[in-house]
């Protein structure tokens, strides 16, 4: 980065899958050089480090939290940069496996009929995650649980949400079937 062997190792590192390795020379570049012209190539390196090791929702999130974080980074200090325009696709993928990990612990708290505990992490979905392609199933499962918690009333308004946003998905279809046979004076 600071001459091209230093790109070359860390480019190397990346795709050798060393991803670790490849971050410590980024940033050990970055503490050398910080003002240098490569400098968002380092912390885009970075982020891809990250990105390249987020594995399935089942498993443990904390590296896509990094990678969330490496990719928020490039997008603050290097806006205009076309590192930035794809760390901002990256996030929008990394988000939507953050929902989707949300969702996985909502239904498996649904299928023990713990709806507080499942509600509360399709909120978190709705609430955090609004623009991935996880919501219109979690205001689904929202409408779900309020019904079977006694709150039809709750239950309508998510019902009301996914109807106005989402018309035409199988989950407003699914909502509006429910609605009608548990609670249709709602």
């Amino acid at each position: 980065m600071g001459s091209p062997g230093a790109v070359d190792e860390c480019i190397q590192l990346l795709y050798g899958r060393k991803y670790n390795e490849s971050i410590q020379a980024s940033r050990r570049f970055l503490s050398i050089h910080p003002g240098n012209k490569d400098a968002a190539y380092a912390y885009y390196l970075i982020a891809l480090s990250y990105y390249e090791q987020i594995s399935d929702v089942t498993r443990d999130q904390k590296i896509t939290q990094q990678a969330l974080a490496a990719l928020g980074e490039v997008q603050r200090r290097y806006p205009d940069t076309r590192y930035a325009a794809d760390a901002r696709l990256k996030t929008d993928l990394v988000n939507d496996h953050l929902a989707g990990k949300e969702m996985e612990i909502g239904r498996f708290y649904q299928r023990r009929s713990l709806w507080l505990a499942s509600v509360i992490r399709f909120r978190e979905v709705v609430d955090k995650y609004e623009t991935t392609t996880h919501t219109p199933e979690a205001l689904y499962r929202l409408t779900e649980g309020y019904l079977a918690m006694g709150v039809p009333e709750e239950a309508k308004k998510v019902a009301a949400v996914l109807g106005a946003n989402y018309p035409g998905s199988q989950w407003y279809e699914r909502a509006y079937a429910l609605m009608q046979k548990h609670a249709p004076s709602a």
